[in-house]
């Protein structure tokens, strides 16, 4: 065999399909959860948290009975918690960081204190930028911030301590600065591998985390209120989903091995970018834009339809045979997410004039049911999930897609570390769920004698 690529790919292949082939019963008869999931697709439970609840069916003698779904936070409902910032006209992610990390909702002057205290948390290191992002860009954004989230240990007097005022310091740097992170990695790459001019804005302390992020992006700087309170309630409905999701329980495998806070979070991050994961809502995009491209009329249910069949027959999309956005792990009758930014995405397209767009997406979610059952003879409920009208929303605020993702990771590290804090302060022991040899025994046999 020759020391090269295609050979050493030729056997891996060979040993693969072999276990596949052999194996594959072993996994009925010793009662493998693949992925951490039961035969019923719900999820294995691995732990307790005070953090938050997704709550998207219950069990009825057994079985999954689909109800509304319902996503607490320290066990107050999202949605509340949105619909009073909208009433009360003011930003809500901070309020929601506050909420995640110390477990309770702040009076007025607690959470005046703390936005101004997160203010001046804003900025970067000294040279951080300099020497950690535009001297190694990268044209993936993900990649840029979970490099410099693991690289800011080296600007950390005490990066190793776990004590909870540590612990609490460590989270609110890392929730203040990696927006931006975000924005001078993506003014980065645009500059080197988009070929624009750098252009590279610092936080202003006095605004809101959606404020300052439209900000650093915006060659001008320029926003509208509407755009940053809508990026406000999609970062709030981001913020956290529970224990189990794969970044989450990511940072809590990591957390209970008492390694540092920017190792746990730069891992999170990198689940967070693989596509079965943070990446839905850009492949529904990429959906939307090949349906725009097809369906000639936008109105006409019987073709929107049937190309949405077409797309379940692998006959269109990228093969999948999903319709992304479409359908949850845990939520059966409806995705409280989708719920809110749906009404956000109208409020938007009234304003951008991209009603027609809204629309269609409103008829893919109405025929999605139906294409399935058609096709698939599938009866379950498959309720649109927050990436159906979250990557729309992006668009219309002007959005590229190299951020859709980073958006979704500078939200949810207020969960993330939540999540760290409670794993270090209750876990107590290390993270090992077992695998079983399948492997046969062998006698090894001398180089010479192979």
């Amino acid at each position: 065999m020759k020391g090269n690529i295609s050979d050493y790919i030729s056997r891996i292949d060979e040993q693969t399909s072999s276990f596949e082939k052999y194996n594959r019963q072993y996994y009925t008869e010793y009662n493998v959860k693949k992925g951490l999931r039961n035969a019923d697709g719900t999820g294995v439970l691995a732990g307790l948290t005070a953090v938050g609840e997704v709550h998207g069916y219950v069990l009825d003698e057994g079985n999954k009975a689909p109800i509304e779904g319902v996503l607490n936070y320290r066990g107050i409902s999202v949605e509340d918690l949105i619909e009073n910032c909208k009433k009360e006209n003011r930003f809500g992610y901070e309020e929601t960081i506050f909420l995640l990390i110390l477990g309770y909702l702040p009076t007025k002057e607690e959470l005046e204190n703390f936005k101004e205290f997160l203010g001046s948390l804003r900025e970067l290191p000294e040279n951080f930028t300099e020497d950690m992002i535009l001297k190694a860009p990268s044209k993936n954004i993900m990649n840029k911030i979970g490099r410099s989230t693991l690289s800011m240990y080296s600007y950390d007097e005490n990066p190793d301590s776990l004590d909870i005022e540590n612990q609490l310091r460590q989270s609110f740097k890392l929730i203040a600065c990696i927006p931006t992170m975000i924005a001078h990695a993506y003014a980065t790459k645009r500059h080197y591998y988009d070929k624009k001019s750098l252009v590279l804005h610092l936080p202003n302390p006095k605004y809101s985390t959606a404020e300052n992020f439209l900000r650093m992006i915006r060659p001008n700087k320029s926003f509208t209120e509407l755009e940053a309170r809508i990026l406000d309630i999609a970062m709030i409905l981001h913020a956290e989903h529970g224990g189990g999701n794969n970044s989450t329980f990511t940072v809590r495998v990591l957390s209970s091995s008492n390694t540092d806070t920017y190792s746990a979070i730069s891992a999170a991050i990198g689940s967070l970018k693989g596509p079965k994961h943070g990446g839905a809502n850009e492949k529904t995009i990429r959906m939307m834009d090949e349906i725009k491209a097809n369906v000639k009329d936008w109105t006409d249910e019987a073709e929107v339809l049937e190309y949405l069949k077409k797309i379940i027959r692998k006959e269109a999309g990228d093969g999948s045979g999903l319709i992304y956005g479409i359908g949850h792990a845990v939520y059966t009758l409806s995705d409280p997410r989708a719920k809110v930014l749906k009404g956000c995405a109208e409020e938007l397209a009234k304003e951008k004039g991209c009603m027609k767009e809204y629309e269609l997406y409103n008829l893919i979610a109405k025929l999605s049911q139906t294409a399935f059952k058609e096709e698939k003879g599938i009866e379950t409920p498959m309720p649109i999930n927050v990436d159906f009208y979250s990557g729309f929303i992006y668009q219309m605020l002007g959005i590229p897609e190299d951020l859709f993702t980073p958006i979704f990771a500078m939200s949810r590290v207020a969960g993330w570390c939540a999540h760290r804090i409670e794993e270090l302060l209750t876990g107590g022991k290390i993270i090992r769920p077992a695998y079983k040899t399948v492997a046969k025994r062998k006698s090894y046999i001398p180089i010479d004698e192979r």
